[in-house]
């Protein structure tokens, strides 16, 4: 929705304007429909607003309580704000906008940190309450929404994205090794609350925090998957299809028009259908709008071309080339601030500029649903796991059976794989074997020929115990650290670089409370993953659709395009004076696998790419952050066909 920027100097000292100007300027992409600021002695706060509920000046930022004492920053959208607000006025509260700001600000007002657990949405908030001398603030309970912060010697400060503190001129640090040697050898990414860049931390999700005006900080969790409470579900399909309505209904709520970005899979298709039965019921005159990406070698046209149908949505489809993709790096590596997993987030970042230029600020997507539903083929081994551990061995058996239909393979030998993968995760219950298995993966860390022996030695070494190794213990650790937090950081930065709010339906922490608490096999049962979806949805999305097994993930075909059209922009890259000077690379070993790429010998080109964004990375902040963001750039999408 927007973007904020504050600013504490501990010392008591009146926060210069320029700093908060500065960090704001630098995300003026993120809020392009108007800007505030507010200063109050020690305290400075800079927001750039993207109008999506109420489009009046009432809902102008900075917003202050009519008696002075209370001044809010808020980036995100409250859906439930109606229901509130309803409360709020009972309890004697008044309001003079329409959107969900003010009832945000009052709701804190009428019940300090425990306004929280009331709220349905998305949100990184910082209010200065003057009654407490304290600033207050929090993150949603998934993380949606960035929040950022950073303790310097004379000020601490908080960002909505990394940019802001570096633009202050007040950062001190640089790059933060230890994680940046944790992506390159190991593939981690935002597994913590440290980022690439020393002493900037992202403030927790699901948490609250208090900063008093000497700089002394706390923050504490008031929402966790982690231990979710057990609930008495008798129907789940008609449960969970039930709230994924309400859910719908609730992030369909804007003052601006609304589109889906579509797939041919689950979770868009249920987004899609359940918008267009919505706008039906609301007697909407114009059918839903998708944006669709084809990749020709993962074909999915048959099962988009089955939901246009069901839903008569008008279609409008991205042709991406992969020079103008590479073409883009840098500038989709300056609105991330960090790198990231995969270059299908080129494509991605292109999506989202068709959307723009079609005049959408609002978009919605399945985000969430694989990682809360068990979408990835892996959770099945977890679901075994869990049937193993319980000693329901036949039932295990049959599971197998049922899967290897249609997934093909052998019972026999899935069995003899999973006991031996139950074997390896239970020993990671001793303390002993967790060290020595620490200890080999950094050995091979060390082995890697194509980095330097210095970079293992800042590779982070982690022992987070042991977590579990059924479904449910899997799915926690997805939310909490393998993939949904990359995935939430990398989907705001995109869709805000063109100002575009991203709603993510299947987060609503009630449907993640409702999945919690099935048994294992309504997520995972025979062959098919997301099984409570599939049910919820019979009826409801197309059969091809709700019936299909395969999953193609992020569809990008970038062994080809290595092999070809990148071949040459990256050999330049890599034999360019700043990468072989970097002193982390030995460059003749990355060409020489590159040749053997080209020849069909090797598959490097996920490897390839986590090296290639890294330098170009390093590159961009070895200069000053521009005081300009790269919105003058966002203008022309790629050639584009709409059905």
């Amino acid at each position: 929705m927007c973007g904020l920027a504050a600013v504490l100097s501990v010392r008591g000292e009146r926060v210069d304007r320029a700093v908060v100007e500065h960090m704001t300027e630098i995300i003026a992409h993120r809020g392009p429909d108007d800007s505030g600021s507010y200063f109050w002695g020690p305290v400075g706060f800079g927001f750039r607003r993207l109008s999506v509920l109420d489009l009046t000046p009432a809902a102008h930022q900075p917003m202050t309580t009519p008696d002075g004492q209370a001044t809010l920053v808020f980036n995100g959208e409250i859906y439930n704000y109606r229901e509130l607000r309803q409360e709020l006025q009972g309890l004697g509260h008044s309001f003079k906008s329409s959107g969900d700001t003010e009832v945000l600000l009052h709701a804190y007002c009428q019940w300090g940190p425990d306004c929280l657990t009331r709220l349905n949405g998305m949100w990184a908030f910082i209010i200065h309450d003057r009654r407490r001398a304290i600033l207050f603030g929090s993150r949603d309970r998934f993380g949606i929404k960035p929040l950022y912060r950073y303790r310097g010697r004379d000020h601490v400060m908080f960002a909505s994205e990394i940019k802001a503190i570096r633009a202050s001129d007040l950062y001190l640090g640089g790059t933060n090794w230890p994680i940046a040697a944790g992506f390159l050898l190991q593939d981690r990414l935002d597994r913590t609350k440290e980022t690439f860049y020393e002493g900037i931390e992202q403030v927790l999700p699901g948490t609250w925090f208090e900063l008093d005006m000497a700089g002394r900080y706390q923050e504490r969790r008031y929402w966790s998957v982690l231990g979710l409470p057990q609930q008495d579900v008798k129907d789940p399909a008609a449960e969970f299809a039930e709230l994924f309505e309400d859910s719908m209904r609730l992030h369909m709520r804007s003052d601006v028009p609304v589109a889906v970005h579509l797939s041919g899979g689950m979770d868009s298709t249920s987004i899609i259908c359940a918008a267009a039965r919505l706008r039906e019921a609301g007697n909407a005159e114009q059918p839903p709008l998708a944006f669709s990406y084809i990749a020709g070698e993962f074909d999915e046209t048959r099962f988009i071309d089955d939901t246009i149908r069901q839903t008569h949505a008008r279609l409008i489809k991205l042709e991406a080339d992969p020079i103008r993709l590479w073409s883009n790096l840098e500038e989709v590596l300056w609105f991330q601030d960090e790198p990231f997993h995969s270059i299908y987030l080129l494509v991605a970042y292109e999506l989202m500029r068709l959307t723009a230029s079609n005049g959408i600020k609002v978009i919605l997507n399945g985000q969430g649903a694989d990682e809360t539903l068990a979408g990835y083929p892996s959770y099945s081994r977890d679901y075994w796991n869990g049937l193993l551990m319980q000693g329901r061995i036949g039932e295990a058996w049959n599971e197998m059976g049922e899967y290897t239909k249609v997934h093909g393979g052998r019972r026999k030998r899935l069995l003899a794989r999973q006991l031996r993968h139950l074997l390896q995760s239970e020993l990671h219950r001793l303390p002993a074997y967790r060290h020595m298995s620490d200890r080999m993966h950094h050995r091979r860390t060390r082995d890697n020929a194509w980095f330097s022996d210095e970079l293992p030695r800042a590779a982070p070494t982690e022992d987070i115990g042991f977590l579990g190794s059924d479904l449910n213990a899997a799915l926690e650790r997805s939310i909490l650290r393998d993939s949904l937090p990359l995935y939430l950081r990398v989907e705001d930065r995109n869709s805000m670089a063109h100002s575009i709010e991203a709603r993510v339906p299947f987060l609503d922490h009630r449907l993640v409370s409702l999945s919690f608490a099935l048994p294992a096999n309504w997520r995972m049962r025979g062959p098919w993953n997301k099984y409570v979806l599939r049910e919820a949805m019979r009826n409801r999305i197309p059969e091809s659709v709700r019936t299909r097994a395969a999953k193609f993930g992020f569809p990008v075909p970038a062994k080809k395009w290595f092999l070809d059209l990148l071949y040459e922009p990256t050999r330049d890259l890599l034999g360019s004076r700043q990468a072989r000077e970097r002193g982390i690379y030995n460059v003749g070993e990355i060409l020489k696998d590159l040749e053997r790429h080209r020849l069909g010998e090797v598959d490097i080109s996920s490897k390839l790419f986590s090296v290639l964004q890294f330098e170009v990375w390093s590159q961009m902040i070895e200069a000053r952050p521009r005081k300009r963001a790269f919105s003058d750039s966002i203008r022309k999408p790629l050639a584009t066909t709409a059905a």
